[in-house]
């Protein structure tokens, strides 16, 4: 083909692609082809065949390496010389049917607790699927949820063995109406699992969170005056900077302002103690809730907002608390706890 006449119905293919654009009301710019120059394959912050690039552009800062956590080895006997002889798991499960469906039972069985504790379960109890309120590994289970609202917070307690007894809330209607608390007696202790109010986006409800703190305390403290208890569930609550990945950032959000971190300081004050601190006190990067944004599970930028506290008289029994960092299926991870009792 002669090139004089080639280029000439290019350009008259170009012209009416402008016109065309512009009549569209779209960007008009198109640019014409241009030799490439030798070696120019090379991508971007890379060096193919590993010859330095003819220009070197400025490097940006290199993305840190994410520190992630892993859960040591179980430790089966307490500091007492006791062998464990009561398992217990606590999981937010961020809505239990979503949770079911991406196989949640699956991990507990092989897990196999005496006790399964589950927090924002989102599901009114008669809409319960099947494949929980079926499953014959757990006789006794126990459910509460929101009264005003569906969908919203929520917990459950699944046993192998009979409780002596069981209760709902705390004994305060504006609580309890969230179901968000259920209490089981055994012989020699009481097992609370809770679900404790977000301060939510805004602090909005960080007035709530303070009064709840207060009630929460004063109904834990009446309840170790009878018999010893562990409290297990999401506490909302980055306690210590420590907890956090990045504590600077977040001193005026929800679950780590200096009014949040307080309550939970009276509550160990109170006579309770972080299981996972007293036998952990100095360990970095152990989380158990990671938001879905910005790949942070990956990144392991995350909060410890789920907790066992004990009595004091039950702390000769403890023998491990573990973060299951490595279950998935909500944005929290199960723990579990390791007691001689």
């Amino acid at each position: 083909m002669h090139f004089g006449l080639c280029s000439s119905r290019i350009l008259c293919v170009r012209v009416c692609a402008v016109s065309f654009l512009r009549v569209c009301g779209l960007k008009t710019t198109v640019s014409m082809p241009k030799r490439a120059k030798k070696n120019e394959e090379t991508v971007e912050g890379e060096t193919g065949n590993g010859a330095e690039p003819a220009k070197k552009e400025k490097k940006g800062k290199e993305p840190e390496a994410p520190i992630l956590y892993e859960d040591p080895p179980d430790k089966m006997t307490s500091k007492d010389g006791r062998a464990s002889n009561m398992k217990i798991t606590s999981w937010n499960v961020d809505g239990l049917r979503a949770w079911v469906r991406k196989n949640g039972l699956d991990w507990v069985r092989k897990e196999d607790p005496d006790v399964l504790c589950l927090q924002e379960t989102k599901c009114a109890e008669k809409a319960l699927p099947s494949e929980i309120t079926d499953m014959p590994e757990y006789p006794h289970k126990y459910w509460a949820g929101s009264e005003d609202k569906e969908g919203y917070s929520g917990v459950a307690m699944l046993c192998k063995t009979e409780p002596l007894n069981v209760t709902y809330g705390i004994g305060k209607e504006e609580h309890d109406k969230e179901g968000r608390v259920i209490t089981a007696e055994f012989p020699s202790f009481f097992l609370v699992t809770a679900y404790v109010p977000n301060a939510s986006r805004g602090l909005v409800r960080l007035d709530y969170r303070k009064t709840w703190d207060v009630d929460f305390r004063a109904y834990l403290s009446g309840l170790d005056q009878r018999k010893p208890l562990v409290l297990c569930g999401d506490l909302n609550v980055a306690h210590q900077e420590i907890d956090l990945k990045n504590p600077k950032g977040n001193r005026k959000n929800a679950g780590f302002t200096p009014e949040e971190r307080e309550g939970f300081t009276k509550l160990l004050e109170a006579g309770f103690t972080d299981s996972f601190r007293e036998l952990y006190p100095e360990q970095a990067n152990a989380y158990t809730f990671w938001t879905y944004m910005m790949n942070a599970r990956a990144k392991n930028v995350g909060w410890r907002l789920d907790y066992f506290l004990l009595s004091s008289a039950l702390l000769p029994g403890l023998c491990d608390s573990k973060i299951r960092n490595t279950a998935m299926g909500s944005d929290h991870c199960p723990i579990t706890l390791y007691l001689a009792v």
